[in-house]
């Protein structure tokens, strides 16, 4: 079961961020790869057994809604999993925030 309690690790990257507006997603823009691969992440997720796309979705849906609705709805798949992951004590959110710097410093590089 997913807590509804926000991970400052997840919430913490919306700082300085507006408020999301409450319209529908732009249908024609054209996925970033980050959220094709994400997507190919949880599919496998699904496929091994591991999070079912069908509880992914209902996670993505209510965490979506509530606790990180200040997100984009296109990266809810990203903030869910992140946030599942912490939920089974696979990552922590110190090894989480780790990860998340190291991946910043390899797309700044000049």
């Amino acid at each position: 079961m997913t807590t509804a309690q926000g991970y400052a690790v997840v919430l913490d990257t919306l700082a300085g961020s507006p408020e999301r507006d409450g319209g529908l997603p732009d249908t024609d823009r054209k996925p970033e790869p980050w959220e094709s691969a994400m997507q190919a992440t949880c599919e496998c997720l699904s496929w091994r057994g591991t999070w079912d796309n069908l509880e992914r979705r209902r996670t993505e849906d209510a965490l979506g809604e509530s606790t990180y609705s200040r997100f984009p709805v296109h990266a809810r798949s990203a903030i869910s999993t992140a946030h599942e992951l912490i939920d089974r004590g696979i990552l922590d959110e110190d090894e989480l925030r780790a990860k998340m710097t190291e991946v910043r410093q390899r797309l700044n590089r000049d």
